[in-house]
């Protein structure tokens, strides 16, 4: 029910919206937020770790993606362009013999990520089980 006020002549009703409960309000809110801030620890992400290998791959095959997404096999010292349908069939012959073969796939930073995931896609689907990706650490 509106406040009437009696000024002189008449009743009128006042027109205005009550702010202090509001404001006692916003005001408890605001103390409890401060106060149970510092008691929420942030969330931590557990990543998973990873250990080195039993066992230093025999062979190592890398395959350089360029930065015109053209495809090349490093095996010891000799390279030879591939493309993206040879690349499952030569790695396999590259491999044969190895008793643990490994492949690592070296990228310019410039190639689209996707060019990368169709090449280790190709890899997995023929069977290669060892594949890494090439990484420059930071200074």
């Amino acid at each position: 029910m509106p406040a009437v006020a009696s000024r002189g002549r008449g009743r009128r009703t006042i027109n205005e919206i009550n702010m202090v409960p509001f404001i006692d309000v916003m005001l408890v809110l605001l103390i409890i937020f401060m106060v149970t801030a510092p008691l929420i620890a942030p969330s931590m992400i557990d990543l998973p770790s990873v250990g080195k290998a039993a066992k230093q791959p025999d062979q190592v095959v890398q395959i350089i993606i360029g930065k015109n997404d053209s495809l090349e096999m490093k095996l010891k010292d000799t390279t030879t362009s591939i493309t993206l349908k040879e690349v499952a069939s030569a790695v396999k012959q590259a491999q044969a013999g190895a008793d643990n073969p490994a492949v690592v796939i070296s990228a310019d930073k410039t190639v689209k990520y996707e060019t990368v995931v169709k090449v280790m896609d190709t890899l997995q689907r023929a069977g290669v089980a060892r594949v890494g990706l090439s990484v420059q650490l930071a200074n």
